[in-house]
């Protein structure tokens, strides 16, 4: 059995006869014939059964039919993918992520992309997680790095960030004091959250409901930046990812908090449109996060260890 062989199978099964198989391969109808007894003297089965002019597949040929379209698709794709590395990239990258990807994964992430690839043109749109979905699955984004899970069968998903919540205050305050602070500390504390039905909002409802926490919700938002200022004026205090506030608690304008016997953690991940194939700049990318990753600033000294997809597999491999 050859590679022609296996492309003559295909051509008569597609074109339904020898005689239009070897009009489309640009042979003669008896050296389709040929081939075809040759293969069927090597397995010992008959590979079509003819019915007058028509003509049927066997269980054999169907077996051999499916090997051939696998054979080319990997011969296919195997082509394509050593042509895609000799080529520059260039093209438009559509990204998408929410308010805080943007704010502070995006910058690094898409300058170091650049460095490497300055011929893409990058395209960044925000706003929120069932918008952003939206976009992915019509095709109107490339990639997105998004709070998982995400719960959509059109989507394959990388968890790549593993980041700690912390609580946020304003300087002063007095739960600001540099220790962990017991959960019943919180009672009847303003707070000012993200707006519900994100994932990071569940991950700090969930955690109000195992501590039986009623929180006082004085504001919610979708923007990091407005809950950062609204803590700062002494309006309320929050939970927010650590590297959202690095700044402000160098410039000692904010202050955070572990909650005592709390580890409040949410995961980012990259989510894509499901393929046999991932072009090459959505892999570059996700390349390009994981070499930087150790470059951000995900939780303060003595935080929980930052966990990769690369962990990720470990975990669930026992």
């Amino acid at each position: 059995m050859d590679l022609r062989q296996l492309e003559i199978l295909r051509a008569i099964s597609e074109s339904g006869s020898f005689t239009a198989a070897g009009a489309r391969l640009h042979v003669s109808q008896s050296a389709i014939s040929r081939q075809i007894l040759l293969l069927e003297e090597e397995f010992k089965e008959p590979l079509f059964i003819r019915f007058g002019r028509r003509i049927q597949i066997t269980p054999t040929g169907e077996t051999l039919l499916q090997l051939s379209h696998r054979v080319f698709a990997d011969i296919r794709d195997t082509s394509e993918s050593i042509l895609d590395t000799k080529k520059t990239l260039s093209g438009t990258l559509r990204l998408v992520g929410g308010m805080t990807v943007c704010l502070y994964v995006f910058p690094p992430l898409l300058k170091e992309f650049r460095r490497h690839h300055p011929d893409v043109d990058i395209k960044v749109i925000t706003g929120g997680t069932p918008r952003l979905l939206r976009k992915l699955r019509s095709g109107g984004a490339d990639l997105g790095l998004l709070t998982l899970p995400i719960d959509d069968q059109a989507l394959a998903t990388v968890p790549v960030i593993h980041e700690e919540l912390l609580l946020v205050a304003p300087v002063g305050h007095r739960l600001a004091n540099g220790r962990a602070v017991p959960a019943s500390a919180l009672v009847r504390q303003p707070f000012i959250l993200f707006e519900g039905g994100s994932n990071t909002r569940r991950v700090i409802d969930e955690f109000f409901v195992r501590a039986e926490i009623k929180p006082r919700v004085v504001a919610e938002t979708e923007n990091v930046e407005i809950i950062k200022s609204m803590v700062a004026s002494g309006l309320g205090i929050s939970i927010v990812p650590f590297q959202s506030v690095a700044r402000e608690i160098r410039g000692g304008s904010l202050a955070v908090a572990r909650i005592e016997g709390q580890t409040l953690v949410r995961e980012t991940g990259w989510a894509h449109l499901k393929s046999d194939r991932v072009p090459r700049m959505v892999r570059e990318m996700m390349d390009t996060l994981t070499r930087i990753l150790p470059r951000l600033r995900l939780a303060p000294p003595g935080g929980p260890k930052r966990r990769t997809a690369k962990d990720a597999d470990a975990v669930a491999a026992g």
